[in-house]
């Protein structure tokens, strides 16, 4: 793994959602300086041998049993020797490939910069026009299915912490670069189609799951990262948000989700203790002040 600039792909058991990604980043494959790498997380459904045959210039890694999102993204950023790492879901894809030449002068012009995220369009088709008047600037953090790092800041944090389990480990990447003052920066100029229908998904069997993990990654932030004194406050508000705005509405599901939570906060209490890289007071304004993540671009109508 040793191009100028490497597409990094995790995928387990959507083989048709791949198949779709891969046809959509051909024409970006066809530069000498462009790889595509694709780590099989021990699907059963013919991913391994269907990349093989139909693709042998892919660069396909197979974890020989099921090692989960987290640790395979790891690897494929600890192994990489390109210089620029493109990471992306197996159910996206880049719709204005023609821009991708952008990435290296921007990086280039922004030495502190070590990710940059992307403007990402949530849904099954893909919007009617791609133009964006949005200018690049500095962001708290990134989104996992449309980024790209520059592979030596990535080498300076730690790996993405595998007990998050999907959700947050953007955002634990994000604080220990901003410890380094290394920086966010959002890049619009290109267009990330994540192929997902968000309103559906409070309907699907994994509601709960992801209603938990999404909690409690919040919550694990901020044990690690924000000044002690703001923490009980964060907490209290967090959970009333979750009560007002769900629970109180019938969502029981959001109930068994929050309760979930709380208990895995308490599971990881010590390890959280051990992990923290806490921001001072000073630290935290300026963090604060920094703009929003970018997570979901809407075309202007």
């Amino acid at each position: 793994m040793n191009g100028l600039l490497s597409i990094l792909i995790v995928t387990h058991n959507r083989l048709p959602e791949l198949k779709k990604t891969i046809e959509n980043l051909l024409p970006l494959l066809k530069n000498s300086w462009v790889e595509l790498v694709i780590c099989d997380d021990f699907s059963k459904d013919g991913t391994f041998e269907f990349i093989k045959q139909k693709y042998p210039s892919v660069i396909l890694i197979r974890n020989e049993r099921r090692r989960g999102y987290i640790y395979s993204r790891n690897f494929l950023l600890n192994n990489t020797e390109a210089k620029y790492a493109i990471s992306l879901d197996d159910d996206s894809h880049i719709v204005n490939i023609d821009s991708i030449k952008g990435v290296i002068n921007y990086f280039d012009r922004k030495p502190n910069c070590a990710v940059l995220a992307l403007r990402i369009f949530w849904g099954i088709n893909k919007p009617d026009n791609n133009l964006s008047l949005e200018e690049p600037h500095r962001v708290k953090s990134f989104v996992g299915c449309g980024h790209i790092w520059r592979t030596s800041a990535w080498h300076q944090i730690p790996d993405y912490p595998e007990w998050f389990k999907f959700y947050g480990e953007e955002d634990f990447a994000a604080f220990h670069l901003f410890k380094r003052e290394l920086e966010v920066h959002y890049y619009p100029d290109i267009l990330i189609h994540h192929r997902v229908d968000i309103k559906s998904r409070k309907k699907n069997k994994d509601y709960i799951q992801r209603t938990r993990r999404s909690l409690r990654s919040g919550w694990y932030l901020y044990l690690m990262f924000y000044p002690k004194r703001l923490i009980p406050k964060r907490m209290v508000y967090s959970i009333w948000v979750q009560l007002k705005n769900k629970v109180f509405q019938g969502d029981l599901k959001a109930l068994i989700g929050m309760k979930l939570a709380l208990f895995d906060l308490l599971y990881h209490f010590f390890c959280l203790h051990r992990n923290s890289s806490r921001l001072d007071i000073n630290e935290f304004k300026i963090y604060s002040s920094l703009s929003d993540t970018k997570i979901y671009w809407t075309l202007k109508k």
